[in-house]
Parts: C-alpha cells; structure tokens; sequence
C-alpha cells in the first residue's frame, strides 16, 4: 500500500470533528459536576447523589482519554504526512497505521462513556416512582386489561 498526502489529510476532519464532539462532552459534563456539586453544598442529597458522582468521575475520565487518544491520532497524521514529504516509507506506514489504531481505541472509550452516561440517567429515571416500575411489558399488560 501506497500512502500519499491525501491518505492522511482524509483522517483530518474526522478527527477535528471528533475532537469537537469530545470537547462538548466535556463542557456538558463539567456543567453536571458544577450543578451536583452546588446541590452538595447545599445540603441537598438525592438518593442516587453519590452514585452520580462516582458515574461523572469515571466519565471525565474516559473523557480525557477520548481527547487525548483524538489529539495523538491527529498528531500521527502530521508526522505521516511529514514521512511522506521526506520519503520514509516504512516510518511513514508505521505512524499512520499508530494513528489508525489511536483513532479506533478512541472511538472504543466513546462507547464506554456512552454506556457511563446512559447509567446515569438510568439512576436518575429510577428516582421517578412512576418510570421505575413501568416498563414494556407491564405497559401493554395493564392497557390490555383497562380495555376488559
């Protein structure tokens, strides 16, 4: 495989978009660590309070490291495409395939803090008496048997 300058410069906006997106989530969770950690002070504990604290310090977590991996992906991108100009093939394979591979670990941590975030507000729903018990089947089980 050959790579030229224009194998590496497609990754470019992905990238940037991703680190975007990174960046939003960062901003709406440290808006939900500010908001928690005011309820704290102030005395007020729900249930779940802590749980939710813990969920949000694994998810800046994650966070970070989605950012850092997106950052380290681009970067190898830049390297690639200096390998390109100076002509080093094997160098230039090595880096950008790094590159590839920080991308896709990146994307992998974004499924775990996905899957962080939706735990959350599964805590949140629960301390909703309505919602906690409600779910597909009983929904259409109750509706069934308000028609009778």
């Amino acid at each position: 495989m050959e790579i030229t300058f224009n194998t590496p410069a497609l990754l470019f906006p992905a990238i940037s978009l991703l680190l975007l997106a990174y960046t939003n989530r960062y901003l709406a969770l440290a808006n939900l660590i500010r908001k928690l950690h005011d309820e704290y002070m102030r005395g007020e504990k729900k249930t779940h309070l802590l749980q939710q604290i813990k969920i949000l310090r694994v998810r800046i977590n994650l966070v970070r490291s989605m950012q850092g991996l997106g950052v380290f992906s681009f970067l190898c991108c830049v390297v690639t495409m200096y390998g390109v100009y100076q002509q080093w093939t094997m160098v230039t394979r090595f880096i950008f395939a790094l590159s590839l591979l920080s991308l896709l670990v990146s994307l992998v941590i974004s499924l775990l803090e996905i899957s962080q975030s939706t735990k959350a507000l599964e805590y949140e729903l629960s301390d909703m008496e309505e919602l906690e018990k409600s779910n597909f089947f009983s929904d259409l089980w109750g509706k069934k048997e308000q028609k009778e």
